[in-house]
């Protein structure tokens, strides 16, 4: 049974790797720009890819774990700081988890995180 476990406790381990690594593979087409009409934001897009690629770090309800909490960070940035944040990392976060129209799409669904 420990060796059930242990092989269980590793797998989950290896997929949450992956997850916060990133990859190209995570890099879907949307089917709808970031911003549209003035600023309007696809939420559902912008939490799909926030679940597949930050989640494992930042926590499924923003709530933070190894990485810092973002319930609130559009107080604190700009989606233009958030995106440059995810495009070049900070602190332990690498940068390019997430690129191009996906990670505009992330940056200004966090930066209405108020």
């Amino acid at each position: 049974m420990k060796k059930y476990f242990l092989a269980f406790v590793f797998g989950t381990s290896l997929l949450t790797l992956a997850a916060c690594g990133g990859g190209e593979e995570n890099n879907t087409a949307t089917d709808a720009p970031a911003e549209e009409g003035g600023g309007a934001v696809d939420t559902a897009e912008a939490e799909k890819i926030f679940q597949q690629s930050c989640s494992s770090c930042h926590g499924g309800n923003l709530e933070g774990g190894f990485g810092p909490n973002l319930q609130k960070v559009g107080s604190k940035y700009s989606q233009e700081e958030i995106e440059e944040i995810i495009a070049n990392g900070q602190g332990q976060m690498k940068g390019g988890i997430v690129k191009g129209e996906e990670a505009t799409t992330v940056a200004a669904w966090l930066a209405e995180q108020k």
